[in-house]
C-alpha cells in the first residue's frame, strides 16, 4: 500500500482519497494508530474532512428541527419535554414556531443532549 499523502485541491483528488480510505474499512478492524498505515490513515480522513468543511459546509440544524430530531431518537414525546420547556401548551408552542426557545429552556434542552449551538440557531445578520 502507498503510504503518501497529497493535498486535496480538486474533485479527483477528493475522489481519490476517499477511495484510499475505503480500503481501510474493507479490512476486519482500523489500523493501529502507533502503526504507520495507522498515522497514514489518520492523516488521510483529516484531509479528507478539510475539504469537505470547506467544499460542503453544513448549516446547523433549525432549533426546532433539532429538538424534533432528538425527540425521534431517543422516543420522546411532548410530555418528555415539559420538563425541559413547561406545560404541555408551551412545548406545542415551541414545536410549531409560535414561541421562540428561552435561554433558561436552552440550557435544560442541553441535558437531553442536543448541542447549544443547534438549539441557538444561526447568527441573525447585524442592521446598522
Amino acid at each position: 500500500m502507498n503510504l503518501q499523502l497529497h493535498p486535496i485541491r480538486s474533485e479527483a483528488d477528493y475522489r481519490s482519497a476517499l477511495k484510499a480510505a475505503e480500503a481501510f474499512f474493507d479490512v476486519p478492524e482500523e489500523p493501529r494508530p502507533d502503526s504507520p498505515e495507522g498515522a497514514y490513515f489518520e492523516a488521510l480522513i483529516t484531509l479528507i474532512e478539510a475539504y469537505e468543511r470547506k467544499h460542503f459546509p453544513m448549516d446547523p440544524p433549525d432549533p426546532v428541527d433539532a429538538i424534533k430530531f432528538r425527540m425521534e431518537q431517543a422516543g420522546l414525546t411532548v410530555a418528555d419535554l415539559v420538563p425541559y420547556i413547561g406545560p404541555r401548551h408551551r412545548v406545542y408552542e415551541v414545536l410549531n414556531r409560535k414561541r421562540p426557545l428561552t435561554m433558561p429552556m436552552i440550557r435544560r434542552l442541553m441535558n437531553l443532549g442536543i448541542p447549544a449551538q443547534s438549539l441557538i440557531g444561526p447568527a441573525e445578520p447585524v442592521t446598522a
